[in-house]
């Protein structure tokens, strides 16, 4: 355990996500005192069944509010940012989100003397995207960097793990879907990370003073296309679906009234998206410089993705 980070109180804001829930558990470990800041703590009660009696505070939060963001973040040596939404609409937009919010945490951890802040962006950060989720993200990060200079930067490429939005998410369309699209080709490049690799990173930068200021971007040991994601499903779900070529400006009109179906299958932000490759940049600082090795989604997947077969667990290989 680092001498440095058992010592810290680190609030975690997001702590109920997809992401929050691994870093929680993964910090826990460490013996750091944890404050979960969700907008729900009625369903965040598990949360604190993951470290010892009472190292564990529940407390309510919206990145949109900042007075209950100033009561989160108040006494916290340490904060990390992991709201984030993958849908912009009602008061949960990428503005109010990925920009508005980034600067409400970063401000108030300036004022407070929050000593470390730790940001979670994505890959593809980038104003020049077609995606207006991948333009509010670097918006975000350029807040954060003027009100907090001394914050470290996570930029994850797509995170893979139980109930995900990318491999589980294709495995539930091939149960439904008799085809499946493959946008622009289906030669999309993308670099699938896993989650407890993303949590293990974040507990690495807090316990690691020279991360202040970097930028990591985070992502697993192989490059997929999105056809050779689908065909990995595919194989691992035991089902057959043809796949077909969908050029993107077909698949943006097509997006406008699958948006509107349940699941929301695609997204024009989405397609846009796809027009661009998702890996890390050959001279960005990664998990290696972090000590750690990432795992491959082909070892870990299966095993959640056996659910998605006909028979479910019980199917054989």
């Amino acid at each position: 355990m680092s001498k440095l980070i058992s010592q810290k109180l680190v609030t975690i804001i997001g702590a109920n996500g997809f992401v929050g829930r691994q870093v929680v558990r993964e910090l826990a470990k460490t013996g750091v005192r944890i404050r979960a800041a969700v907008r729900r703590p009625n369903e965040a009660i598990l949360l604190r069944t993951m470290g010892d009696v009472g190292q564990i505070q529940l407390v309510q939060a919206n990145i949109r509010d900042t007075a209950s963001l100033n009561v989160a973040i108040n006494g916290a040596d340490a904060v990390v940012n992991l709201a984030g939404t993958i849908t912009s609409g009602g008061k949960q937009t990428f503005r109010a989100v990925h920009e508005q919010g980034a600067e409400n945490v970063a401000r108030l951890c300036a004022e407070q003397g929050v000593k470390q802040l730790v940001h979670m962006s994505a890959l593809g950060a980038d104003i020049r995207s077609a995606s207006k989720y991948s333009q509010s993200k670097i918006r975000g990060e350029k807040e954060v960097h003027d009100l907090f200079p001394g914050a470290t930067i996570v930029r994850p490429s797509v995170i893979f793990g139980p109930e995900d939005n990318f491999f589980s998410r294709f495995a539930m369309l091939a149960k439904v879907l008799p085809v499946l699209p493959l946008v622009g080709g289906g030669q999309t490049k993308f670099q699938p990370v896993d989650v407890d690799d993303v949590a293990d990173a974040i507990v690495a930068i807090l316990a690691k003073p020279d991360s202040a200021g970097q930028t990591y971007e985070i992502g697993g040991p192989r490059v997929w296309t999105l056809e050779e994601v689908y065909t990995f499903v595919l194989k691992t779900t035991h089902r057959s679906r043809m796949l077909i070529s969908l050029p993107f400006a077909m698949a943006k009109f097509a997006s406008l009234f699958l948006q509107m179906l349940p699941g929301h299958i695609l997204r024009p932000d989405q397609v846009n998206m796809l027009r661009e490759d998702n890996v890390v940049s050959d001279d960005a600082m990664t998990l290696a410089n972090l000590g750690i090795t990432p795992q491959p989604a082909e070892t870990i997947m299966p095993k959640y993705l056996m659910r998605y077969r006909k028979a479910g667990a019980y199917e054989r290989d």
